[in-house]
């Protein structure tokens, strides 16, 4: 896959978030010609230039709601991962115009951009919330994968081939729950959970990027990618993490659901799982590839209505279920809880 990037020019939107530093962590040391990191955070650039030191990376102050500053950042560039976004759930209840702003704006921004710039390659990164969405962060996700797809349309002989990604829980990264149970252990107070039976699907940070990089090797326009994860509940979670700190009786406290959360997610829709082809660890998504006169597509349409008749979604209630065992075996993949269950401080990685 390294091959494909050779002197090649990579922009990250949202790139000093979680997902670019383990994109920078797998590629800086490749034959790539240069990664740009495109945010508005100024001060994450300035320590990410400092922890790196590497003349291939760039750095692009701007912001995605900005069409000239996306612009110009794209400028001679081959390939683009999209990950800026608003993803708190809790703030997107409260600010929902914030979220439109950035993950429904902003991406028709990128994806504008890209084309006029004959970027070859657009790797759009979503989430599990954007499937059945109640909150105002999975919404918004859910317009950014549709204008996803109605811009891959049309693209047959531009070059240029849009597609995306769909994920869910990242283990520790920036805003993840496990970092902060370690905080609130390491200072004494409970763990807060929310409802102990609320489940969650379960990546590390390697696996969002190898589904990124199958995505961007494998996809065609308008194609969705999921990859096929374990889920466990809050509860299961919770007792792992405090089992590798050597703290299985320390206390905990169910708060309650917070605003916008669900009991648990799907990663595809009932009707997604109808037509979704199994590529072994991952499922792909096509896009509806009928136009809006359905007539001439009586065959795709006859058949997408019987797929549709039947079958159930994949979510994290009905996908492997992991024992605290499972989750300490998962949890020990991060470099991070290996230094902790070690006893050693260690901080989850950006």
């Amino acid at each position: 896959m390294s091959d494909a990037f050779g002197n090649k020019i990579l922009l990250i939107t949202g790139g000093t978030g979680s997902f670019g530093n383990a994109v920078l962590r797998r590629f800086l040391d490749a034959e790539i010609a240069e990664i740009r990191i495109f945010s508005r955070d100024e001060k994450k650039q300035d320590d990410m230039r400092k922890r790196y030191n590497n003349a291939k990376l760039k750095f692009y102050i701007g912001d995605v709601r900005d069409p000239h500053s996306v612009a110009q950042a794209m400028r001679g560039v081959d390939y683009v991962f999209h990950a800026a976004a608003l993803k708190q759930v809790p703030s997107c209840e409260f600010h929902p115009m914030q979220a439109v702003r950035t993950n429904v704006l902003g991406t028709e921004n990128v994806l504008t951009a890209a084309v006029d710039a004959g970027v070859k390659r657009v790797v759009c990164l979503s989430t599990d919330k954007a499937v059945y969405p109640i909150n105002a962060m999975g919404i918004s996700k859910a317009m950014m994968e549709k204008v996803m797809v109605a811009s891959s349309r049309n693209l047959e002989g531009t070059g240029t081939v849009i597609c995306g990604t769909r994920y869910g829980n990242v283990m520790a990264s920036r805003g993840s729950v496990i970092p902060l149970f370690v905080d609130q252990v390491r200072n004494g107070q409970p763990i807060t959970i929310t409802d102990p039976t609320m489940t969650r699907f379960m990546m590390t940070l390697a696996d969002a990027v190898d589904l990124v990089l199958y995505a961007f090797e494998h996809g065609n326009n308008g194609d969705i990618f999921v990859q096929k994860a374990p889920a466990a509940t809050v509860d299961v979670l919770a007792r792992a993490v405090l089992e590798l700190m050597g703290k299985p009786e320390h206390p905990v406290n169910v708060m309650g659901t917070r605003h916008g959360e669900k009991l648990y997610e799907a990663l595809l829709s009932r009707e997604e799982m109808a037509c979704a082809e199994d590529m072994g660890d991952y499922f792909r998504v096509p896009p509806d590839g009928r136009d809006l006169n359905y007539s001439k597509y009586v065959d795709q349409g006859e058949q997408r209505l019987t797929q549709t008749a039947h079958g159930e979604d994949y979510n994290s209630h009905n996908t492997t279920r992991l024992d605290v065992e499972g989750m300490k075996k998962l949890l020990l993949k991060l470099d991070f809880m290996q230094k902790i269950a070690r006893g050693e401080y260690a901080v989850a990685e950006e």
